[in-house]
């Protein structure tokens, strides 16, 4: 019997996920998007895109014979990843959690650890390289500093006010990102811990020009089962039986 998958995705994990998936007979795969980028890179297979409506709405969904989750959204992303737990608690469907591990700082980094955008913001001065996503910056709005800000789409709401925008799509090569640095004189990078490749750049470049990095840490997510690795959410799915 075939099982229906909702993928809780936007990440490049929740990509390769889907299209490993989606070979399997087994599985009808779904791949959910908040919609929050204006041209997301869409995954193999099936798509919805838009917000489920708090947790009653993912609930009403859920009932539609979705038969597993895995939730694979952005680190950051604790809200939804919230909801998505509660959900499937109410309806008994089974919930991987698939989150890229977190980064760790090396020798020669040289990291300032903040819980939040507020924590961050109080750090900034001089001239700061920016790159925490074009929905958080409300926070370094009254900040006197200097702000290269780098984001996919172009920001809304308040701005600090002086700054400049660049509009930009990872992957990032460190060799462009120490030349961006430099370019800029940039003296303070600050980065959510979102882990992966595709952004770690920035960190190396920060390394290798001897910047400090604010590190703005992830917030906490839900309890559930977790997977590291495709052959772990394989072996998750084969499971004949799941408790959420």
């Amino acid at each position: 019997m075939t099982r229906r998958l909702l993928i809780l995705g936007g990440t490049g994990e929740a990509v390769l996920l889907a299209r490993h998936l989606t070979r399997r007979p087994d599985l009808d795969v779904i791949s959910s998007l908040a919609g929050r980028v204006a041209n997301p890179a869409l995954p193999v297979g099936a798509v919805r895109v838009g917000g489920f409506g708090g947790v009653d709405g993912l609930v009403a969904y859920l009932k539609q014979r979705i038969d597993a989750v895995i939730d694979t959204t952005h680190p950051f992303a604790a809200r939804m990843s919230f909801n998505a737990a509660e959900a499937c608690r109410h309806v008994q469907v089974p919930l991987l959690g698939f989150v890229r591990p977190a980064w760790q700082p090396v020798p020669g980094d040289r990291w300032l650890s903040v819980a939040d955008m507020a924590g961050a913001a109080a750090l900034c001065q001089g001239r700061v390289f920016l790159t925490v996503g074009r929905q958080e910056l409300a926070p370094f709005a009254g900040c006197d500093a200097w702000f290269l800000i780098r984001s996919i789409d172009p920001p809304g709401g308040a701005l600090p006010p002086r700054h400049a925008l660049l509009l930009a799509r990872g992957p990032f090569e460190t060799t462009a990102e120490i030349e961006l640095l430099r370019a800029n004189a940039i003296d303070l990078v600050v980065s959510k811990n979102s882990g992966g490749p595709a952004t770690y750049a920035k960190i190396a470049a920060a390394r290798a020009l001897e910047l400090p990095v604010v590190m703005v840490e992830r917030p906490a997510r839900p309890a559930t089962d977790e997977a590291r690795s495709l052959d772990e959410v394989d072996a998750w799915l084969d499971r004949p039986h799941h408790t959420p």
